[in-house]
Order: C-alpha cells, then sequence, then structure tokens
C-alpha cells in the first residue's frame, strides 16, 4: 500500500495540473495569450534558473563532453529513421522525421525528471539534454528550414542560439561549475545564495508548464489512425534507440546511474515548437495531434516509471 501511495504522490500532481490547464480552457479562466505569457515566463524566467544552477552545481569531467555529442548524434539516427519510416503506408508526410526526433526537454522534460528524482538531480537530467537542445537550435532547424523552403542561414541560427535564455543560462552555468567558481563562493556563503535564489525563481516551474500543457491537449479533432502511426513509429525508434543508449553508457561509465535520465528523455514528445513550421491547415493538424497524442504517451510513460521506481 506504501507503494501505491508514493506513486500516486508522484503522478496525481501532474494529472491535476493537466486537468487545471484544461479546465481553464474550457471555462476561459486564461485567455490564449494569457497562455502564451505563462510559456514565455517558464522559457525566458524559471527554466533558466533551473537550468544555471543545475550546471553550476555540477562536477566535470570527459563525460560532460562526450554525452552531448553522443545525444546529438543519437537526435541525427532518429531523423534518419524517421526518413526510413516514411515508406510505409500512411506515413508519406515531410513532417514524420521531424515527429521522430528532438524532445521537449524544456516545456516537459524537467518538470517530469524533477518530480520523480528531486531538483537535486537535475545536472544528470541536463547532461543528457545538452546535445539534444544543441541539434534543435542547429540542425533540427536547418533541415525544417529546408523542407518548408525557408532557408534559415547559419549566422541567423547562431544568433538565436546566442540570444535565447536557456543556451545563455546553460553556457553561464557550465562557466560557473566547470571553473571551480561557484565551489570557490560556497566557503564564503555566496554559493548558498546563488542557489536560494535560482532555487526560488525555478520553484513554480513544473506547474505551470504542466497547466500549460493541459491547456493545449485538445483531443476532439485528432485523426486518429494516421496520428497513431506516427507516435507509434517514433516509440519504436526511442525504444531502439533508448537501449542502444544506455547500454553504450554503462559501457562507458558503469554505474554512472545516467539510465534514469535516458529514460525520462526518450519517452518525451518532439519539440512544441514544430507546427509554426507546418505550413498548410492539414499539416498542422497533423503535427499538433502527434504532438497531442506523444505528450499523453509521455505522461503514461511517467507513470510507469514513478510505478517501478524508474
Amino acid at each position: 500500500m506504501s507503494r501505491v501511495v508514493e506513486v500516486l504522490q508522484t503522478v496525481l500532481p501532474v494529472l491535476v495540473m493537466l486537468l487545471i490547464g484544461m479546465l481553464c480552457r474550457s471555462r476561459k479562466l486564461i485567455s490564449r495569450e494569457g497562455v502564451n505569457a505563462l510559456k514565455n515566463v517558464v522559457v525566458n524566467i524559471t527554466l533558466p534558473a533551473v537550468l544555471v544552477n543545475a550546471f553550476a552545481t555540477t562536477s566535470y569531467s570527459l563525460m560532460d563532453v562526450v554525452i552531448p555529442l553522443l545525444m546529438f548524434l543519437v537526435c541525427f539516427a532518429a531523423w534518419g529513421l524517421g526518413r526510413l519510416g516514411r515508406r510505409l503506408p500512411g506515413l508519406e508526410s515531410r513532417f514524420v522525421p521531424f515527429l521522430t526526433t528532438g524532445f521537449e526537454a524544456g516545456m516537459l522534460g524537467y518538470a517530469l525528471f524533477n518530480m520523480l528524482y528531486g531538483a537535486d538531480r537535475t545536472a544528470e537530467f541536463a547532461r543528457i539534454d545538452l546535445g539534444q537542445v544543441l541539434f534543435v537550435f542547429t540542425a533540427y532547424k536547418l533541415l525544417l528550414g529546408a523542407e518548408s523552403r525557408e532557408k534559415a542561414s547559419l549566422g541567423e541560427l547562431l544568433k538565436q542560439m546566442a540570444l535565447s535564455p536557456i543556451i545563455i543560462a546553460i553556457v553561464a552555468g557550465v562557466l560557473l561549475g566547470a571553473t571551480g567558481l561557484y565551489r570557490a563562493l560556497v566557503p564564503s556563503g555566496v554559493g548558498g545564495i546563488f542557489s536560494a535564489c535560482a532555487d526560488f525563481v525555478a520553484a513554480p516551474t513544473s506547474a505551470i508548464i504542466l497547466l500549460t500543457i493541459g491547456y493545449d491537449l485538445v483531443l476532439g479533432d485528432i485523426p486518429w489512425v494516421p496520428t497513431l502511426k506516427v507516435v507509434g513509429l517514433r516509440l519504436a525508434i526511442m525504444l531502439a534507440l533508448r537501449t542502444a543508449l544506455v547500454a553504450l553508457l554503462a559501457l562507458l561509465w558503469p554505474g554512472s546511474g545516467l539510465a534514469a535520465a535516458v529514460n525520462v528523455m526518450f519517452i518525451l514528445p518532439p519539440p512544441f515548437v514544430l507546427p509554426v513550421f507546418a505550413d498548410d491547415a492539414d499539416q498542422r493538424v497533423y503535427v499538433s495531434s502527434a504532438l497531442s497524442v506523444s505528450t499523453l504517451a509521455a505522461i503514461a510513460g511517467f507513470a510507469v516509471l514513478a510505478a517501478i521506481g524508474g
């Protein structure tokens, strides 16, 4: 019975916030502009606070160079497998490869990981996230631009990265942690003050994220057959790549404990920005439906991880 209570303590807050988000939409308690403002608060303020503290307080080694590279390659592999999957019946959309790669870590992953394992282990998830963040900001956007005939230059992408609060937070956190500056500030108490401020700003991140996701979950108009096909393809690709990555990490760094972060990452849906690039109504419905069902699959996966203890 105690195990059931522990699982409910982890899963029910997620479901409650999703339901509150859905209620906010159905009762018009929050407008679309209000939800977009909440998303901006997360992306520009609270999530950067999570990241800068996570990277500042971690220790660095060769692993922190290799893992982002591995994740970058994994994302490329997922995209390539998605392109192969387009040969299957019912998967002809040009957006299929982009629905089988990338992870919505910012607007969902950190919330789920912290609820499962606690904020003190955020650095583990951030290590896994860094490579896919770089992939999404570079290769993913270049490939999307090529498909939508709106090619972005490398200079434009680099400018977007340089101005992104998430990238700025990651760079600042890495500099604080890798140079030893944060550790040098700990004895004076300044490090503790820094972490206390970052934790306070980051505190509402999970609740806001889940509320906005619940607001956007509209299941009434989903074309279920094509949507389930692409979501099924993504899940199959993620399962294969997750198995390979966990085995490789166990071989390179036995006992690193990164399997938990990998498990959470690989249940996540594709990046939520994708519908912006769908340039006709049918494609927008297709992409948005796949994101909604993938999000539900991620919540189900989260419940499974909570039940089995990660």
